[in-house]
């Protein structure tokens, strides 16, 4: 009894750490970032535009702005999403897109993985933070014929960007 005791202690302060861990990568996060991002196509460089990052706490707990500026001069676009808790202790977040779009996204270690389909298209997104990097990839592409139980997607485009911490708001 008293071993199943210790064992459940454990498990429960390796769960509180877990939450805290989660909760530590969004406020690490918070802050505005920069930098170029790079588009390749079939393995080459095809573009590249800047990109500005905002993440702010916003006043619903468990809820940060998730602000994404590309300053093209051809295209210039803004993104600006929220990004949700949804079970911190599972490590799953919300990136809310407004209109009812919703990505799920996981957290592992100091990374953000969401994968999803639209249109026929296959889509992974990651933001990972490394050490006073963050960094952001899209990849996308399209379900390949099959013959046995696999499934293979190609991979044909790639958008990836390597931010650094323009600024930080108070943590």
């Amino acid at each position: 009894m008293l071993l199943k005791k210790g064992v459940l202690v454990l498990i429960l302060a390796s769960l509180g750490h877990i939450v805290k861990g989660q909760h530590t990568f969004v406020q690490n996060c918070v802050g505005t970032w920069k930098g170029q991002m790079y588009i390749y196509r079939s393995g080459s460089i095809k573009d590249s535009v800047e990109v500005r990052l905002t993440v702010a706490p916003m006043s619903s707990s468990g809820e940060w702005t998730w602000k994404t500026e590309y300053l093209s001069s051809k295209m210039p676009m803004v993104k600006d999403y929220k990004l949700k808790t949804k079970d911190a202790s599972k490590g799953i977040y919300i990136i809310d897109e407004g209109d009812g779009i919703e990505l799920i996204n996981y957290l592992f270690d100091n990374k953000l993985y969401c994968l999803f389909e639209t249109q026929g298209i296959s889509l992974t997104a990651t933001y990972e933070l490394r050490g006073e990097e963050l960094i952001f990839e899209v990849t996308s592409g399209k379900k390949q014929a099959t013959k046995a139980e696999v499934t293979n997607f190609s991979v044909d485009n790639l958008q990836k960007v390597v931010l650094k911490r323009a600024n930080s708001h108070s943590k």
